[in-house]
């Protein structure tokens, strides 16, 4: 590692999990729920934590499709990346679900592709970014309920900026949290803070415009700190780095320094190489410590590649042989690279599957045996990264674009239409990309400007087909008015919380939900208070089965005998389903 990060090894301290609330359980004396008089099942023996595998989820910010060598790079090495292609599983086509940063991570992280996801807008759309909500279910929350220690290290991307709220990640089953929080701060290379947990640790080195502390060092110390510091026991690392994203900023810029380029081009190729080296050390960390075998690492990119600050896409061949880049719904703005390594869990090869990053929850949670939420976008990705060619596919993908801050290439990409609202469907071999006649989807079908394009023979979308295919055209243009919902109602899954009534006495709600397909037994509901606090069952807090679609529904009433500033209540759901034991968390704050 250069010396200039390996001084910061001190400053990154080893994670620390978050802190317990002091635990009270309620309703010990209460008797089961008959539920409908069905059987208990027999619980069989729980899997051991030790057999489960890890994984790390690494996505660059605006990497594009062509910038890595096993994609057909030229100018800028990568050749930790090349080589996890080629002992992996590296996809031709997989795709990120919307040209911009918000909506896609949004989508990676829910399963939800932009037509039912919570955020469908980066900050500067002209409907605003929007917000995870305690409605949205991560793959985090998925690994979770099995014990896995999750953290996000990096750009995080939904505010607000403020803890102890459900779009935090810490609300969003992450127990560990270091970075940015809000969108537009993690623009800032050398911040004067950065988020751990609900906490704003300064950065000293850096007030008052000093430059000195550069944050992707920090980012890669903790993630570092978190595999060793869970190393014994299953975890799920998401790392989000901040590179290459605009402003072109890396102090290990030398590398490129003799090269005939302006100083944001040689700035932007040492970020991708120190996106290479980053990646490169978190696979060498995991082979030291011996799990490797048992870590499954999936690395991505969030949309195509960006031209702001002065870099030039075009000069590196940053979206290969693909039409567009970020902002864009053409491929280059959405087809981004995707790597799957494993020594012993991922077969090696290629694969052209159509494969959108909505898949990676339910491909996760299929890996580790953890439930999902049936109306999820994604679909299971587990059989191929195992070798078999039986994995599920989809048949159609959709995406959406509403975003008003355009830059010059991405709006001539788009033939002067960078500000108006925008679709995409492929089916198969064929796309279809429609553009309103300005921001409102609600526009009749006449006043957009649909176009068509074969894929298989034109990669880069240079021969519009829609006037020679009017019937193939319209079917796509039905199927995206098919996709898109105004708002996407969540069927339930896991514990929600409710709080009734004010002063020293209260009542909580407390909803456990099987939104899973499959049954669970033995689910129980207990809620936690502070010490000391009255406690008292109002209902049956447990029941011998919970089929999919079911839930149990319990009522505490609570007398607080103290009254602080901000108290934290947390309800736990707990369950079984076949060998695996579930915990499920919900929390809510009372001022």
């Amino acid at each position: 590692m250069p010396s200039r990060r390996r001084f910061l090894t001190g400053a990154a301290a080893a994670p620390v999990a978050l802190a317990a609330v002091t635990a009270c359980e309620a309703g010990d004396e209460a008797q089961p729920a008959h539920n409908n008089n069905k059987p208990a099942a027999a619980v069989p023996a729980m899997q051991s934590p030790s057999d489960r595998l890890n994984f790390v989820v690494i996505l660059a910010d605006d990497l594009g499709y062509g910038e890595l060598g096993s994609y057909g790079q030229k100018l800028i090495h990568t050749p930790r990346l090349d080589a996890l292609a080629a002992q992996g599983l590296r996809f031709t086509e997989a795709y990120a679900a919307a040209p911009v940063c918000a909506p896609s991570r949004c989508s990676l992280l829910t399963g939800l592709h932009s037509g039912h996801s919570t955020v469908r807008e980066n900050p500067w759309g002209p409907g605003g970014q929007g917000a995870l909500t305690d409605r949205d279910f991560t793959f985090a929350e998925a690994l979770r309920a099995l014990g896995y220690r999750t953290g996000i290290i990096g750009k995080w991307g939904f505010g607000p900026e403020l803890p102890d709220q459900p779009s935090h990640p810490n609300s969003r089953g992450f127990e560990e949290f270091y970075g940015y929080i809000g969108h537009g701060e993690a623009h800032d290379y050398f911040p004067e803070y950065l988020w751990h947990n609900g906490t704003r640790e300064e950065i000293p080195e850096n007030k008052g415009g000093a430059r000195k502390v550069y944050s992707p060092d920090l980012i890669q110390e903790r993630a570092l700190s978190f595999i060793d510091a869970h190393r014994h026991e299953p975890f799920l690392l998401y790392l989000a780095p901040t590179v290459p994203h605009a402003p072109s900023q890396d102090p290990d810029a030398d590398e490129y320094a003799d090269r005939p380029w302006t100083g944001p081009n040689k700035r932007h190729a040492a970020q991708v190489t120190s996106f290479d080296t980053l990646v490169g050390d978190v696979t060498d960390r995991l082979t030291e410590l011996g799990i490797a075998g048992r870590t499954i690492v999936l690395i991505t990119s969030d949309n195509g590649p960006h031209e702001e600050g002065g870099t030039d896409p075009e000069l590196f061949n940053g979206n290969g042989p693909l039409r567009g880049i970020k902002r864009n719904l053409y491929e280059g703005g959405i087809r981004v690279p995707l790597i799957a390594w494993s020594p012993q869990h991922v077969q090696s090869g290629t694969t052209d599957r159509p494969t959108p990053l909505t898949d990676l929850l339910p491909t996760l949670a299929d890996l580790a045996g953890a439930p999902t939420p049936t109306d999820l976008d994604g679909l299971s990705l587990a059989p191929l990264l195992r070798g078999s060619t039986d994995a599920a596919r989809h048949d159609s993908l959709y995406f959406y674009r509403n975003h008003a801050n355009i830059t010059p290439r991405s709006d001539a990409f788009d033939l002067g239409r960078g500000r108006r609202l925008a679709e995409a469907l492929r089916r198969g071999d064929l796309k279809a990309v429609r553009f309103a006649p300005g921001q409102n989807r609600r526009a009749p079908d006449d006043q957009w400007d649909v176009e068509l394009y074969d894929l298989a023979r034109d990669p880069g979308e240079l021969h519009d087909l829609a006037a020679a295919r009017p019937a193939q055209a319209d079917a796509l243009v039905k199927l995206m008015r098919e996709s898109w919902a105004p708002t996407y109602p969540r069927k339930p899954f896991g514990v929600r919380l409710e709080v009734t009534g004010q002063g020293p006495e209260f009542t909580v709600t407390a909803t456990f939900a099987n939104g899973s397909p499959r049954t669970w037994t033995a689910a129980r509901l207990a809620l936690q208070t502070p010490s000391g606090w009255r406690i008292r069952a109002l209902d049956a807090v447990s029941t011998v089965r919970l089929d999919s679609g079911e839930h149990l529904t319990a009522r505490w009433r609570v007398t607080r005998t103290q009254v602080s500033a901000a108290t934290t209540l947390v309800c736990r759901g707990t369950a079984h389903q076949a060998d695996q034991e579930l915990t499920y968390t919900a929390s809510t704050t009372l001022n």
